[in-house]
């Protein structure tokens, strides 16, 4: 199925090139957990959109619900450690994500996850990253968003008042701190939903 994306206005530029991470924004969400967001982190955003979109080997999943076998609502991609990524921007953006949270993640990312949100009906559930180490030990996951924007939302696991963060168009976001595990995030389906959106998850070894 063919992919069209409405340009943002905000980035007219094919280059595909990253700005400093000095703007990030961080906001404490309790119980230990905090996000940074920096929006517009990734120039040329919608070129490496349509570059993804065409070359990344995407797969569809599916799970077992009950009695039911049902489709996963998105592609998906995974990179290992060592793995070659769809683009030379991706390892750009890691490596700067790795030298700018040295000091508190203690550990490179290595790791890269890739979801494809088609359209609204595209979605995932309330979870955090809790398969491996994210379970035990505070951690970080590293999120950039190309593509039309759509919303992440995050909660406390038991309970409280929802976090919004519309993402696309090169935004970062980073989750830190407990965050996948006393908060959980999704993004739920959306009859507003302008246009497919491509997400980057740039983790540490040995956190799903």
């Amino acid at each position: 199925m063919a992919m069209h994306l409405q340009g943002s206005l905000f980035d007219q530029t094919d280059e595909v090139c990253l700005g400093p991470l000095n703007g990030l924004r961080r906001t404490a969400l309790g119980d230990g957990a905090w996000i940074d967001l920096l929006p517009g982190w990734l120039g040329g955003a919608d070129a490496l959109f349509a570059r993804l979109a065409a070359e990344v080997p995407w797969r569809a999943e599916q799970r077992q619900m009950y009695e039911h076998t049902v489709d996963v609502p998105r592609l998906l991609a995974y990179y290992r450690a060592g793995d070659l990524l769809p683009h030379p921007i991706l390892d750009e953006a890691r490596d700067a994500l790795s030298a700018r949270y040295a000091a508190e993640l203690g550990e490179p990312f290595t790791t890269a996850g890739l979801c494809y949100y088609r359209d609204g009906r595209d979605s995932v559930a309330w979870h955090g990253d809790r398969i491996g180490r994210g379970a035990r030990e505070d951690t970080m996951v590293a999120i950039l968003s190309v593509g039309a924007p759509r919303d992440l939302l995050l909660r406390p696991r038991g309970g409280g008042d929802t976090v919004r963060r519309p993402l696309g168009h090169g935004d970062l976001i980073v989750m830190g701190g407990s965050c996948q595990r006393t908060w959980e995030h999704s993004i739920p389906k959306s009859a507003r939903a302008a246009g497919p959106r491509i997400s980057i998850q740039f983790r540490p070894h040995g956190v799903n």
